[in-house]
């Protein structure tokens, strides 16, 4: 592969014409055996009628990597429209983005048309771009299968399979990259960020995933243009968030966003009591519920967006709170309006829908009730719908060093046993715990002050 003609190439420009390495069956790892069927028969079926079909993208890229794709992307020349026709159980969805999606009972199997730069081409009567930011507003320009490799991310995303004679084609130099742990931006770096300033977090996201080191001419550009995640609707960012902790790496891309001066963009007031130390030591606690979710995602276990963005807010919620206590707010009360101040401030940046962000709150304002453990009040807690939520959480802290161990196991106890014994907790709870018993005062009659008691 010419690849100094290659790196001649920034969208935006006339593209040259780039060569593709084909790699041999013997070449790679990938076979059929390891593609999924329904996979296959969208690479079969398109073919049948008349149209290009291939692999692309990370599907390739962990298949080459051995690793076990999570799902099969397919390209193809065909229209998204051509595409519908071809599948009844087709879907088409998308507007900046058109694709196909078809479906094979829970699998789904995206099919989508090459794509061309549209920078490089034109787009009807529609801009495909905003004239002032950059920003790439509309993305069905659709072309040849070079321009398609070109107009892709990262190299090591541009791959494509080719099922018909099990060759890999690279045109960017991905299989290279691969072999070095690299994860490099095509073309201008700069230029691809003020497109779509979401790309740096994607380039956060891999890196972590993959394990692989950032090119050093595509990590150079994030320091300074980070600021542009300010201008992406807050909607997308919620979505991409959940891409970003909820795919088994959560600390290492909590760890990337803070080195390349991501994580403020996206949690600001999160990282403003980063910053700040807790008696002394250092906070632990987002980094230990971060923890957890990759532990849950490796197990194959479900994560919940509420318990995450109640973990990532929980610093500023605290300090909040704390600071209206001080000033002589009822407990309860500050835990309440902090909450919403904390919540207003952050729906700026990341809309938390609120199937979401009220299962967070819940879980907020139980931490407050789980020290009234005397008289009913234990029971009334352990039947809260929210309950198992906000214990999980109460555990957290205590493994973090901010609520005691003594209460945490407590509970953990208190779940364990039977109603009987339940009970007994509570009797045998200190003195101060238990609820005084307040002597009830006898409401006396009133009289008519101008007239004696009768006798």
């Amino acid at each position: 592969m010419n690849w100094s003609l290659f790196k001649r190439f920034i969208p935006g420009k006339t593209a040259a014409v780039v060569t593709p390495v084909a790699i041999p069956r013997g070449q790679h790892p990938i076979t059929h055996a390891l593609i999924s069927a329904n996979a296959l028969k969208v690479l079969h079926r398109l073919r049948e009628a008349g149209y290009a079909s291939l692999l692309v993208g990370g599907c390739v890229r962990d298949l080459m990597l051995g690793r076990e794709p999570k799902d099969f992307d397919v390209v193809t020349d065909a229209r998204p429209e051509q595409i519908r026709a071809v599948f009844r159980n087709a879907r088409l969805i998308g507007r900046r983005f058109r694709l196909a999606h078809v479906h094979f009972g829970r699998e789904i199997i995206e099919v989508a048309t090459f794509r061309a730069s549209p920078r490089a081409g034109a787009i009807d009567t529609d801009e495909a771009t905003d004239a002032e930011s950059g920003r790439l507003l509309r993305d069905n320009v659709f072309g040849s299968q070079e321009e398609d490799a070109v107009r892709r991310d990262f190299t090591v995303n541009a791959l494509y399979y080719n099922y018909r004679d099990d060759s890999v084609m690279d045109y960017v130099g991905g299989a290279r990259d691969l072999k070095q742990g690299i994860l490099r931006v095509i073309g201008d770096p700069v230029e691809r960020y003020r497109e779509d300033p979401v790309r740096m977090l994607r380039v956060i996201r891999f890196a972590a995933k993959l394990g692989f080191r950032i090119e050093p001419a595509s990590a150079a550009p994030i320091h300074e243009m980070g600021m542009l995640l300010l201008e992406v609707p807050p909607a997308r960012m919620f979505e991409e968030v959940l891409k970003l902790f909820h795919s088994g790496y959560a600390v290492a891309t909590f760890e990337l966003l803070r080195h390349y001066g991501l994580f403020k963009f996206l949690f600001p007031l999160t990282e403003d009591s980063l910053g700040r130390e807790q008696e002394g030591f250092p906070i632990t606690l987002l980094p230990q519920a971060l923890a957890n979710t990759d532990a849950r995602v490796a197990d194959d276990k479900p994560v919940n967006p509420a318990f995450l963005f109640a973990a990532l807010l929980w610093e500023p919620l605290r300090f909040a709170a704390g600071q209206r206590i001080a000033k002589g707010q009822p407990e309860y009360q500050a835990w309440q309006s902090a909450a919403e101040d904390v919540l207003r401030s952050q729906l700026r940046h990341i809309t938390i829908p609120k199937r979401f962000s009220f299962p967070m709150r819940e879980i907020w304002l139980l931490q407050t009730k789980f020290a009234r453990r005397s008289g009913k009040h234990a029971w009334r807690l352990l039947e809260h719908p929210r309950f198992r939520a906000a214990y999980d959480f109460l555990l957290l802290r205590a493994h973090a060093g901010e609520e005691s161990r003594e209460l945490a196991d407590w509970w953990t106890r208190f779940q364990a046993v039977d109603p009987a014994e339940r009970q007994a907790m509570i009797d045998a709870l200190a003195p101060s715990e238990r609820p005084e018993r307040k002597r009830r005062r006898r409401r006396r009659r009133s009289r008519p002050a101008d007239h004696a008691p009768q006798q």
